[in-house]
């Protein structure tokens, strides 16, 4: 498995466990990162901007999530879902170094893994609304 793939299962891991736990977001971190099959350093770094950036722009990325859920308020989607559609719109809105088709299909992976039989087709529509509306982003220069 990549870097990034475990950084984001990681990711969604620990926001799934503050959902349902109050606790320091280190301390947490530690926890998640205790149990999870080894990574690379890569990937402990990658799962930490995740859940700093989702952490730190939540109320405008659960706004997005909102904005373009139709029929769904936030409180009644699984929380897994939840919480892989916060890492993916963190990193639609924010992380000009990842193409929206590889945030989408990484979310998507990962609801595979993590959600229900119907998570991937909910993720993937309510991504693809929020990606439409945003700008293609530009390609990094080697």
């Amino acid at each position: 498995m990549g870097a990034r793939r475990l950084g984001r299962e990681i990711a969604l891991q620990l926001l799934y466990s503050r959902d349902y736990a109050a606790g320091e977001a280190s301390a947490l971190m530690e926890m998640v990162f205790d149990e999870a099959e080894p990574g690379t350093a890569a990937g402990r770094a990658f799962s930490d901007e995740l859940v700093r950036g989702v952490l730190e722009n939540r109320e405008a990325i659960d706004a997005q999530i909102a904005e373009k859920s139709k029929n769904w308020t936030i409180s009644r989607m699984a929380r897994v879902d939840l919480n892989i559609l916060r890492l993916a719109v963190y990193e639609l809105l924010y992380r000009d170094d990842i193409p929206k088709n590889v945030t989408i299909n990484e979310a998507i992976e990962v609801a595979k893994k993590f959600g229900t039989e119907e998570s991937p087709a909910f993720i993937n529509g309510i991504l693809d609304e929020v990606a439409s509306a945003l700008p293609d982003k530009e390609p990094l220069a080697d």
